[in-house]
């Protein structure tokens, strides 16, 4: 048997159940692995809330985790038994043991261990396509990162301070502003309510190419009036809830602004755009250009306190939960 935690129907932490279910077998190009570790992300909270839409019920949660391969179905070529790998994307991370479809897997470098692995990949990919591709960021840029004290945001952080840009980090709290400076921010401001006008004081006007926003509700307007004319919203998130439909008319009057909603799904959802992603992830976390930093561990048997936590604003860097 595997343990893993279910949801029966959406709602608080409370919902979600440690419970035993039948190892599955592995499927044609598909492979059973083993956690070691699970990565904690807030579309975990998306999944077990509703506000994204479960494709099944009973569901595990959870999209991101790192382990070992245990077994291999019929056509399955990239990996074997006993392989290091990592994953982020198919959702049934909250588990002992799942089966995944092989080529969503990237092999796991013996110098990251499994718990940076799992902590890494979703987060991790997800600065990868945001700054390399979304907009490529250039150096001498000033960009505008919100949560930056979150996961997705440190390693934002210090990967756009290798590439040569200067951040302006949101938090919401001064010891989350220590952290994300600590971690390369060049500017960080406390709060959303007056940010527009601290981006014009920091940038002596000129505003910012490209807003890169994870909180969603609270933050869009605010996001939108930090940008120069042309510059791009790059809205990825929905901490805060989701954004309220928006006037396109708006964009134009604003200064002629982009928008997007970018997913990693989309971003990797082929197998050489995951090579590439994943590839360059492993060379800077290896190199110690991204230092990935887990900060809260919990029993995946806890995995409610864990949200609980998250949803609180209580975590700063990565969280994971241990088999």
């Amino acid at each position: 048997m595997t343990k893993a935690i279910r949801i029966h129907q959406n709602g608080g932490p409370e919902v979600m159940q440690w419970e035993d279910v039948p190892t599955p077998e592995p499927g044609t190009g598909e492979a059973l692995i083993k956690h070691e570790a699970v990565g904690l992300n807030y579309i975990d909270v998306y999944f077990r809330s509703g506000l994204y839409k479960a494709p099944h019920m009973p569901l595990t949660i959870g999209m991101e985790g790192a382990g070992t391969v245990v077994a291999v179905g019929p056509g399955v070529v990239n990996v074997k038994p006993g392989d290091r790998v990592a994953y982020a994307g198919p959702i049934g991370g909250y588990s002992t043991q799942r089966t995944i479809a092989a080529d969503r897997l990237v092999a796991l470098p013996d110098a990251i261990t499994f718990t940076t692995g799992a902590a890494m990949m979703l987060q991790g990919m997800t600065a990868q396509y945001l700054l390399r591709r979304t907009h490529r960021v250039q150096p001498g840029e000033t960009i505008l990162v919100h949560a930056a004290a979150g996961g997705v945001g440190l390693i934002m952080c210090q990967w756009a301070k290798h590439l040569g840009a200067a951040v302006i980090g949101v938090v919401s709290t001064a010891e989350k502003a220590e952290l994300a400076k600590a971690n390369g921010a060049a500017h960080v401001v406390i709060g959303h309510e007056n940010l527009p006008a601290e981006v014009k004081r920091i940038t002596g006007g000129a505003m910012v190419p490209v807003s890169y926003d994870s909180v969603g509700k609270d933050t869009f307007n605010a996001s939108i009036d930090s940008l120069a004319p042309l510059g791009l919203m790059a809205s990825y998130g929905s901490a805060s809830g989701p954004v309220p439909p928006v006037d396109i008319a708006m964009l134009g009057a604003k200064g002629s602004l982009f928008l997007t909603r970018p997913s990693l799904a989309t971003y990797t959802a082929k197998r050489s755009d995951l090579e590439t992603t994943a590839a360059e992830l492993m060379d800077v976390v290896s190199k110690g250009i991204v230092k990935i930093q887990v900060n809260q561990t919990f029993p995946l048997a806890e995995a409610a306190k864990a949200h609980i936590a998250l949803e609180s604003r209580k975590t700063t860097g990565s969280t994971v939960l241990i088999p």
